[in-house]
């Protein structure tokens, strides 16, 4: 049997092995997909990441499958139905912010054509490639997603701190994280 050499993050976990090897710094293009893990990062302030992931089929239940154009229409009482919902995170600022965020996406896409081409455009549509060998060098944050957190807040968006747009840029694919070692490296 072949050995996989991973960056360590994801342990021995088969959800966290699975979603570092087929998900986690793969360039995203799809605006419904950047909004839904957009929406999950924020959420997963303040908790692990697995957590999250865990969780990420009862987040698509609850919220419409991140359908932002619902979610933008989501009157006060679906909002707080979901304070009820133990299957998420039951943050009322996070779940609050859903809708503020559904809102605020819209606002983007019909300024810049689509989310994507907004965001991707804070990289020059080219994914940037660290050459980190180990984890523990990574940043929390960077003058790059310290400005994209700025922007993101004067568009109205919550929940997107410098560290939070730094983790969505990871996982979008906007930068390549992994470390030399890792198989997912080059590709």
């Amino acid at each position: 049997m072949e050995t996989v050499t991973r960056c360590l993050w994801p342990g021995n976990d088969p959800l966290y092995q699975a979603y570092h090897d087929q998900e986690w710094g793969k360039p995203l293009h799809d605006d419904h997909t950047l909004f839904e893990l957009l929406i999950l990062e924020g959420f997963q302030s303040g908790l692990s990441w697995i957590t999250i992931l865990r969780k990420r089929e009862y987040f698509r239940e609850a919220f419409e499958n991140f359908d932002f154009q619902i979610l933008a229409t989501w009157s006060e009482e679906a909002l707080e139905k979901q304070m009820q919902n133990p299957l998420i995170i039951r943050n009322r600022l996070k779940i609050w912010s859903v809708r503020t965020n559904a809102q605020a996406y819209i606002r983007i896409q019909e300024k810049f054509g689509s989310f994507d081409r907004f965001i991707w455009a804070f990289v020059n549509d080219n994914p940037i490639q660290n050459h980190f060998t180990i984890h523990e060098a990574l940043p929390a944050s960077t003058e790059l997603s310290e400005r994209l957190s700025k922007e993101l807040k004067k568009l109205g968006f919550k929940f997107v701190g410098p560290t939070i747009c730094y983790s969505f840029m990871q996982a979008a694919g906007l930068v390549n994280d992994h470390v030399k070692s890792c198989f997912c490296y080059a590709n």
